[in-house]
């Protein structure tokens, strides 16, 4: 393997790094990806608009942030505590 090679084998053969980008053509054929590629159970309902934090200080700030946290669990997109 050359210094400059971004995509290669390793471990033997048992890994392939990929530092580089990856195409899949048309007629590609992935296996062995079951729920890899699975959405969050959010259903197809979009998160509610959110408006951009005019805060002016860190607390609001915070109150914002958290706002958004909150929108994202609701979502599903985020685990409840």
């Amino acid at each position: 393997m050359g210094s400059t090679a971004r995509n290669y084998h390793a471990h033997g053969g048992n890994e392939w790094v990929v530092g580089g980008k990856l195409t899949f053509l048309p007629g590609a054929v992935v296996e062995g990806t079951e729920g890899l590629f699975d959405l969050p159970s959010g259903g197809a309902q979009p998160l509610p608009c959110m408006a951009d934090s005019e805060a002016t200080t860190v607390a609001a700030l915070r109150e914002d942030y958290n706002r958004l946290l909150a929108a994202l669990r609701e979502a599903g997109f985020m685990a409840r505590e």
